[in-house]
């Protein structure tokens, strides 16, 4: 089977990989789409250096193949199935993951292919295998939806660890692919109102469309202060954290979703914190429960029409390293590849 390798800055080559039957424990999925994230635009770019290796970790697809003990077995993905898959490889062994917080897992993720290749996914590829428990169903739906489903586990992560609930209002800092998803979600848990901030008029304009409940830039948000329950930092820039505490009401709460640069930091107050009954959560990744959680909102499919409005383009694998110029070099949603 084929496999896209990032090289080098700019290069990504098609390489055959022997396709192997699965495990008995295990299921083969034929990958029909695989979403290009930050991470491979800055392995294209040359952001993050790290060569060569074989990336992809938004897959969707149908599965091909299962292993003896999976075949048959009740609430097993079987062959047919449209499913998405955690490529993470949760150790289960070491203190984070016998807390439950598998997210933080303190073994070194990837594996490699059969020539030494380190992989980071490996889902820009033919076909991926994965243990039956890392893969979910998500019935019939439009595989640019499902592709989505990494991207929404980890929105499902950030709402669950930033404790929203119905009734709640939110504020979502960043208009981008996550930014819209959190807005997406956070309209479908029943929150009473969503507003969005952005640097970009353009994507302002997208995001009313798509129903945010007000708009604004970072220079206008303080029209908005105090009025947001829960604030998701979806892009990490400068003055976010500080932004956000300002548009918090008393016993607000902030999620840090977006990474910031390692050596950023931030002035903030922490009596302001304290008297207020504040709280910031970080967030990162997924975790298993947040996996079913995203594919019963994609089966539900009353998702749809916002997933595919974040659709920005779609090659085959054979144009992969057109699809991560593009993703790399241009203002994107989601760029997906395979099928």
């Amino acid at each position: 089977m084929k496999v896209a390798v990032i090289t080098a800055p700019g290069e990504v080559e098609l390489r055959e990989e022997p396709n192997s039957e699965p495990a008995a424990d295990a299921l083969q999925i034929a990958v029909e789409a695989c979403g290009l994230c930050t991470m491979e635009r800055r392995l294209f770019s040359g952001d993050k250096k790290i060569y060569p290796v074989a990336a992809g970790h938004e897959i969707a697809g149908r599965v091909v193949a299962v292993g003896a003990d999976v075949a048959g077995l009740g609430g097993a993905p079987q062959v047919g199935d449209l499913v998405i898959a955690d490529l993470l490889t949760r150790c289960g062994a070491c203190s984070a993951c016998r807390r439950g917080r598998s997210a933080m897992c303190k073994r070194p993720q990837g594996a490699t292919l059969s020539d030494g290749t380190m992989t980071m996914g490996a889902g820009l590829a033919e076909r991926v295998t994965v243990p039956a428990r890392q893969a979910y169903a998500v019935g019939d739906i439009p595989v640019t939806q499902a592709a989505m489903g990494e991207p929404l586990a980890c929105v499902a992560h950030s709402v669950r660890m930033g404790g929203l609930r119905s009734g709640d209002r939110v504020a979502v800092i960043g208009a981008g692919y996550m930014g819209r998803l959190h807005m997406a979600v956070a309209r479908l848990l029943g929150a009473e109102s969503v507003g969005v901030i952005d640097i970009s008029a353009a994507r302002l304009d997208e995001a009313r469309s798509a129903g945010a409940s007000w708009t604004a830039t970072p220079d206008d948000a303080a029209a908005h202060a105090h009025s947001a329950d829960v604030v998701f930092v979806t892009a990490g820039a400068p003055g976010a954290l500080q932004m956000a505490l300002s548009l918090c009401d008393v016993a607000g709460t902030v999620v840090l979703y977006g990474a910031f640069p390692k050596t950023h930091t931030e002035a903030v107050s922490p009596d302001d914190i304290h008297h207020h009954e504040n709280t910031v959560v970080g967030v990162f990744s997924q975790e298993p429960e947040d996996w079913r959680t995203a594919a019963g909102w994609l089966r539900s499919g009353r998702l749809g029409p916002e997933l595919e409005a974040l659709v920005t383009a779609r090659f085959g694998l054979q144009g992969v390293a057109e699809a991560l110029a593009l993703a790399a070099s241009s203002p994107v949603y989601r760029v997906l590849v395979g099928g």
